[in-house]
């Protein structure tokens, strides 16, 4: 969960907007473009809390952080942070709304972590696998490679994880052979 009241507020808001004019996909999905924006790059952030960048720069920014043709309630909304002085918290706006989201429509992040990369047959039973441990639940995945794990796979959802790695399974070892001592 993001912290911070202002940008929850302003998320909650836009989110309630965005619930009444029946567009809250469509801001959800630009709100996923501004944070990757913001991830891929940092800069941005400076950028919005330079008080010698013009208004009408920050605007630009921000709307071309949410892609090529962001929606009317996105434009409404960085106008609105723009005349209240808020954009240095657009980052956290956008994570707000995202959270927010995905607690009303009851969607899971999904991160897949092998040794290797997988087939794809291979990473649809994985899938399967999660989608039968959480009923009731829309995912969201997302898969990474990371050697470290030796080979199996570790998958996070939300906060739960399962692992089934052969490092996961040697730190469970010495674990164990710590405690027995």
């Amino acid at each position: 969960m993001v912290s911070g009241l202002i940008p929850h507020r302003y998320a909650k808001a836009l989110y309630k907007f965005a619930l009444e004019s029946n567009t809250t996909g469509e801001v959800y999905e630009e709100m996923k473009r501004v944070v990757d924006s913001f991830r891929s790059n940092p800069e941005l952030d400076k950028v919005l809390s330079n008080p010698f960048v013009d208004a009408a720069d920050k605007e630009k920014v921000l709307l071309s952080a949410a892609g090529e043709k962001p929606g009317n309630d996105y434009r409404r909304f960085v106008k609105l942070i723009l005349d209240h002085k808020r954009e240095e918290f657009a980052y956290l706006m956008a994570l707000a709304y995202r959270d927010i989201y995905r607690k009303e429509n009851k969607i899971s992040q999904v991160r897949i972590i092998t040794a290797v990369e997988l087939p794809e047959a291979e990473m649809k039973k994985l899938r399967a696998v999660v989608e039968n441990s959480f009923k009731d639940t829309k995912f969201e995945y997302s898969s990474e490679v990371d050697p470290d794990l030796i080979g199996g796979f570790v998958i996070d959802v939300d906060s739960t994880r399962m692992d089934a790695s052969v490092s996961g399974e040697l730190e469970q070892l010495r674990q164990n052979l710590l405690s027995s001592n």
